[in-house]
């Protein structure tokens, strides 16, 4: 069986094993899907600096696990690392911000971004415009929330209720985008007090990942994948 690997950058297992819990709807296509934590990490990405002070920890552990991948997620919004990756392997390689943009492109013609911190909007602007999609950003808000903080269940879905409230209303945005890979418990009862559709990241990641899988389909181009 084809093994994806969903990495995350972060040391926090906690967060994997949300993680892993997240991407259940996809077993059973086909692919395995290994989530792995990166100890090196810090427990919760929150600045630039930390999501780069990452990469070569995590291209280290990708280059482990090269021998039986047949893809790889990078599961941090930040995408951290994702095209030095691409140099690195042959194999599918996804950030989850990236497939995260593509997937509310086409379930909405607004995307609006829930971020856990004020200070992560500027990263998410800059990926925003290289991508050529900021003409499609109706909006990108901040709960003001540490990661540490997502633990409280209740006082985090009504923070990001609040906020998805004012994405829709005031700027717009007819689909969400959860901003953190640790925020996917939070889709299904965000959807249903919003009504509108929200995309988990990681979600986004991995069934795009294993979509490529399924055609052989890379950035690089002529290579079999482990299959």
């Amino acid at each position: 069986m084809s093994r994806l690997y969903v990495i995350n950058p972060n040391s926090s297992q906690k967060v994997t094993d949300g993680i892993a819990a997240a991407l259940t709807p996809l077993h059973g296509l086909g692919v395995e899907i290994a989530c792995r934590t990166l100890p090196e990490g810090p427990p919760g990405i929150e600045s630039q600096a930390q999501a780069d002070e990452t990469i070569p920890h995590m291209l280290r552990l990708a280059a482990t696990l090269e021998a039986d991948a047949a893809a790889f997620v990078i599961a941090c919004f930040g995408d951290p690392g994702l095209h030095a990756l691409r140099d690195r392997t042959a194999k599918p390689v996804l950030g989850i911000q990236e497939s995260a943009v593509m997937t509310a492109l086409t379930l909405g013609h607004r995307f609006g971004v829930i971020a856990i911190l004020p200070a992560s909007i500027p990263r998410h602007l800059r990926a925003f415009g290289a991508m050529g999609v900021r003409d499609r950003l109706a909006g990108d808000r901040a709960l003001g929330l540490a990661v540490a903080d997502l633990a409280n269940e209740a006082a985090t879905l009504a923070r990001m209720t609040e906020v998805g409230a004012t994405l829709r209303d005031t700027d717009g945005a007819d689909v969400l985008i959860l901003g953190c890979a640790g925020m996917a418990r939070f889709r299904d009862p965000l959807e249903r007090a919003l009504g509108l559709p929200v995309v988990d990241p990681c979600q986004a990641a991995a069934a795009m990942a294993i979509g490529r899988i399924a055609l052989t389909q890379s950035h690089s181009v002529g290579v079999e994948h482990a299959g």
